[in-house]
């Protein structure tokens, strides 16, 4: 018998299991549930070892597997790609029993799980992350979506998996940059619910700040199973976003206006990391954090994120764009421009309209000393 630790299997209410351990990438069949018999497998062309390990897995339990390659990044998020994979379902004969199973980072996931949910108006889906943004954030939640030119995740539905499997050993192979963007999200959970994550974090830095930078970070799994627990425990009190879900989009406001600023130039949990500091900045500007402990509080957003190499700036004279992309954001209520901010450590709230020349604040002091992005 192996030594290796058990999976850990966290339930996203009484609707789907996410999955999280090492070498369990073969047990992805199991996820499927009962019928299914064809699977089409959407992956990027930057895996195609992981590609052939899913699909030698499915095929090893009888399904009918279908490849299909699909862009890298957020090339792979659109109308276009999308309407390629309905027309490979239609000539392969899916049926409302069959399913998609989407192999890669939150991009794929992303797509594939938009393509399942309107093909005859939704089937079977099974998230494989392969990123760790994609374990702790896209993958896991049931929002899928593509891209427009006015917008990021403008286009698509509410969609829950049949399951999400995390094999942390592919965490191995993602490049540094990517595995340090995903601590983003990560770190974003530790300020909205679970602050142990930035206890974790800082110790890990403490200790050795490349280590806690890597896959080799002795925390990694604690952080991705920390970070999944919250996500999982929002999902499944608010299932479409109507409430409680949208403190998930803590410094996801402004990050999406900066990653469509940059033409998705910036990886996302870059933009994120800015977006946190700009509301941690906001939260403060409006009164939500005040005092020394508000203070301190702004400051540790500073220190976490810039210990892990993320951007904590951006650059000034950019903010017409910015609040252009803003008001595009799919989480405005008509003209009404919505955040999440902090009431303190983990006690997120919403800030509905706020003043725009607060908000032009804000932005002020997130572009100090910002000649250029920090990536």
């Amino acid at each position: 018998m192996s030594g290796a630790p058990v999976p850990t299997t966290i339930p996203v209410g009484t609707d789907y299991d996410v999955v999280i351990g090492a070498g369990v990438l073969d047990r992805v069949g199991d996820l499927l549930g009962d019928d299914v018999e064809r699977v089409l497998v959407v992956h990027p062309p930057t895996l195609p070892e992981l590609t052939s390990r899913v699909a030698a897995a499915l095929e090893a339990q009888g399904y009918a597997v279908h490849l299909a390659e699909v862009p890298d990044a957020e090339a792979a998020k659109t109308a276009e790609v999308a309407a390629t994979l309905w027309a490979q379902l239609g000539r392969a004969g899916f049926t409302r029993t069959d399913a998609v199973v989407g192999v890669g980072g939150g991009t794929v996931t992303d797509l594939a799980g938009f393509v399942a949910a309107s093909w005859l108006r939704g089937v079977r889906v099974v998230q494989v992350p392969t990123t760790l943004l994609g374990m702790v954030d896209a993958a896991v939640g049931g929002k899928t979506g593509i891209n427009t030119a006015e917008g990021k995740n403008l286009v698509g539905a509410f969609h829950p998996p049949a399951g999400v499997l995390c094999d942390v050993d592919v965490l191995s192979t993602l490049p540094g940059a990517d595995l340090v963007a995903g601590l983003a999200e990560v770190v974003k959970c530790g300020f909205i619910a679970d602050p142990v994550i930035l206890d974790l974090v800082e110790a890990a830095v403490a200790d050795d700040p490349d280590r806690a930078r890597s896959a080799a970070n002795p925390h990694l799994r604690e952080l991705i199973e920390r970070a999944v627990r919250v996500k999982a425990e929002v999902v499944a009190a608010d299932l479409r976003e109507s409430s409680l879900r949208e403190v998930l989009n803590y410094g996801h406001t402004f990050g999406h206006a900066v990653e469509q600023v940059e033409q998705f130039s910036w990886r996302h949990g870059e933009a994120v990391g800015v977006g946190m500091v700009y509301v941690a900045e906001l939260a403060r500007l409006t009164g939500h954090l005040t005092g020394p402990e508000g203070d301190a509080l702004v400051a540790r957003h500073r220190s976490v994120l810039e210990s892990l190499g993320l951007p904590t700036t951006y650059p000034a004279g950019r903010w017409d764009a910015l609040l252009t992309a803003m008001r595009r954001d799919k989480k405005s209520r008509g003209s009404t421009l919505r955040f999440v901010v902090l009431d303190g450590l983990a006690e997120p709230t919403r800030l509905a309209g706020p003043d725009v020349a607060l908000l032009q604040a804000a932005y002020g002091l997130v572009s100090r000393h910002a000649d250029a992005p920090a990536h």
